[in-house]
């Protein structure tokens, strides 16, 4: 197979490193995900990785709480994901780093936006951790924010479910499926595919993303060679 894509930016949830459970990591999916990436990287395909944090915390369901502090736990959250996936990305012989926007650094490197070109020039992948540092964005903002930085040609958004719909198809078997939408379609259709920051983000920045089930076998790399999968969004 051959890659249409030679940079791309990869957006886990938290809830899909899970398993089923929902809670905590599950390592048969953190391994199933290196093993994906690992094709990737075999075919010459630059990877960047952010992953949400879900799987641990969900800040915006906290009624007490302040939310400052409810989202620095959350960008803990996905520290801990990045890490264990860190984990397995080298356990499969995948050079992996992990880069985070609050400094930790007897377990991460800082993220600095040259240190990243470099090393997925040199085929590592590098593993975006804690958002963007800041409260009140999410990891889709992230994903939307590094991928531009690193001047990604896509970002590969691994669901749950196997495209974008216009509603859940778990509860509505009337819902429609979409195989190509804009930026601003899903906009002003409201659908849930990413946050308005975030897709905003890639409006502006013309940024191609591709939607599309972690569960299907193979479905990294059908994607980034191009094969119809899910649900493209430009």
């Amino acid at each position: 197979m051959e890659p249409k894509y030679k940079r791309v930016l990869l957006k886990i949830s938290g809830e899909a490193l899970a398993g089923e459970s929902g809670r905590g990591i599950a390592e048969e999916m953190t391994n199933n995900v290196a093993e994906q990436i690992k094709k990737l990287v075999d075919l010459g395909v630059e990877v960047a990785v952010v992953v949400g944090g879900g799987n641990f915390w969900r800040g915006r369901s906290s009624q007490d709480m302040n939310r400052e502090t409810a989202d620095y736990i959350g960008m803990l959250a996905t520290v801990m994901n990045s890490l264990a996936l860190q984990d397995a990305l080298l356990a499969h012989d995948v050079p992996a780093r992990v880069q985070t926007s609050i400094e930790m650094r007897e377990i991460a490197e800082p993220y600095i936006w040259r240190r990243a070109l470099k090393e997925l020039s040199r085929g590592e992948v590098v593993i975006f951790g804690g958002g963007i540092g800041e409260p009140h964005f999410s990891t889709d903002t992230a994903a939307a924010l590094r991928a531009v930085n690193i001047a990604a040609d896509m970002i590969l958004l691994a669901k749950n479910i196997d495209a974008v719909y216009s509603d859940d198809p778990k509860t509505n078997p009337d819902a429609v499926r979409y195989e190509q939408l804009t930026t601003k379609e899903v906009v002003e259709k409201e659908l849930k595919v990413m946050d308005l920051t975030a897709a905003t983000i890639c409006m502006e920045n013309n940024m191609t993303i591709q939607v599309f089930g972690l569960a299907e076998e193979d479905s990294m790399l059908r994607a980034v060679c191009g094969e119809k999968i899910g649900t493209l969004i430009k």
